[in-house]
């Protein structure tokens, strides 16, 4: 059933019912969102997975929603209906995000969650954008102070936050070492447009060699790990930051203290969510930020690839079992 067409009362959504995850998702009909004051209406076409989801579906996540909901976080699509004085009319093409519940077939979202999506960006690329561009954004520019010349390393390269990172970092004028698990996700990173790619086994001394000694200005680091943090103060260059933006490994690395006084770095965390709840306007800064780079192509997403709605189980199971090189993406039409 199209959840565009008039007096549909229910859509088809991702559901989680128990915490057992990718294998126990469920495509079920659910009552069509009906729209709040202050919110857009959207008629979905693709949602963006993300490590995120993975973790809501086995209750691991920070965020614990009440058992049933829908899955999800970014998604792309049509305007069905806008609030009063809106900056985008029905039928504008718009990228968004929710805490969770966007992969369905239609959403309500609060006006400062929802952005017009160039013409240049599929439906597929939009879907990919705001959680992952957005967050990268804010932990490069207001976290890691990039800039121009600015030599960034980033963990995870060819991930979904990866390779959204590198972009953004290449785009802001950096030189970008991108750090990959295996060699057969080399060439994600460097279609992102990494200068250089160094292996996770060896990253410490690759990084030595590739910057001939200098070490990096800013580390980027969603994987964690004791070895993985101390090792990545030990590429830093002197006044160089360690951004922490998450802990995919698993583990929580920890550091002595010592170690930031003797080399003169710091580690700062960048959670880019609580910031946007202090500051609901940042966003859409962020947004008109990024969409020169949006318009002209220069920020395209990697799309490891695209599922339709019934086959959330094999999307969610490709980024549990790390086949995920770039966004895995769901198309509801």
């Amino acid at each position: 059933m199209s959840s565009g067409d008039p007096g549909v009362h229910s859509v088809r959504a991702v559901r989680v019912t128990r915490l057992d995850g990718p294998a126990a998702l469920e495509v079920a009909t659910v009552p069509a969102p009906v729209r709040p004051e202050g919110h857009y209406l959207v008629d979905v076409h693709a949602v963006g997975l993300a490590f995120p989801d993975l973790l809501l579906s086995r209750g691991r996540y920070q965020l614990k929603p009440d058992l049933p909901f829908t899955l999800g976080v970014d998604f792309a699509g049509v305007v069905r209906e806008a609030p009063s004085g809106a900056g985008i009319a029905p039928g504008g093409r718009v990228a968004g995000w929710l805490p969770v519940g966007a992969a369905a077939e239609a959403v309500a979202a609060p006006a400062t969650h929802v952005f017009h999506l160039p013409d240049a960006t599929s439906f597929a690329e939009g879907a990919c954008l705001p959680l992952n561009y957005l967050t990268a954004h804010y932990a490069l520019v207001v976290r890691g102070e990039v800039r121009a010349g600015t030599r960034v390393l980033v963990h995870g390269a060819a991930g979904g936050v990866g390779t959204a990172t590198v972009q953004v970092a290449k785009w802001l004028g950096a030189e970008v070492v991108a750090v990959v698990s295996s060699p057969g996700r080399a060439g994600t990173a460097r279609r992102a447009g990494a200068d250089h790619v160094v292996e996770a086994s060896d990253f410490l001394r690759q990084t030595r060699d590739v910057t001939a000694g200098a070490g990096v200005d800013v580390v980027v680091d969603t994987v964690g790990g004791d070895e993985l943090a101390l090792d990545s103060v030990r590429c830093l260059a002197p006044l160089g930051r360690l951004l922490v933006l998450g802990f995919a490994s698993g583990s929580i690395g920890a550091l002595r203290l010592n170690r930031l006084l003797l080399a003169n770095v710091d580690v700062r965390g960048v959670a880019w969510g609580p910031y946007t709840r202090l500051h609901p306007e940042f966003p859409a800064a962020q947004w008109a930020a990024l969409t020169p780079g949006l318009a002209d192509g220069s920020l395209r997403p990697q799309i490891h690839a695209t599922y339709p709605l019934d086959r959330a189980v094999q999307a969610l199971l490709d980024i549990e079992e790390r086949r995920a090189a770039g966004k895995v993406v769901l198309l509801t039409r």
